[in-house]
């Protein structure tokens, strides 16, 4: 493990120089990790996916990664569905059901 560091090491090194950004040397397998987790929280907004994901036993590991998701400006496409077939194309294309208004099934998907 620690060849892998090394070597991670010395070509963040090179990056950071050619594309003269000193952050980039910041950048740990940890800033990673916390990175694809809060990512994938955001996406799915599953915690206990998050969990099984990191492989973390206890949940208070992995709410760590929740407080730095941001909610605010989230951007839906919405569409309406009047039968079984509207509806399962939707759901086949990715939306998810909210509700029903007036026997009009509604769905959004993010963008």
């Amino acid at each position: 493990m620690e060849v892998f560091r090394r070597l991670y090491a010395a070509q963040r090194r090179r990056i950071a120089r050619k594309l003269q950004n000193p952050r980039i040397e910041q950048i740990t397998f940890k800033t990673l990790r916390h990175f694809k987790a809060t990512t994938e929280y955001h996406r799915t907004k599953d915690i206990l996916h998050v969990m099984q994901l990191l492989g973390h036993k206890n949940i208070r590991n992995t709410l760590v990664y929740t407080h730095l998701v941001s909610f605010e400006g989230d951007e839906y496409t919405c569409k309406t569905a009047r039968n079984v077939d509207e509806a399962s194309a939707l759901v086949e294309s990715g939306f998810d059901y909210v509700s029903e208004i007036d026997d009009i099934q509604l769905f959004r998907k993010r963008k």
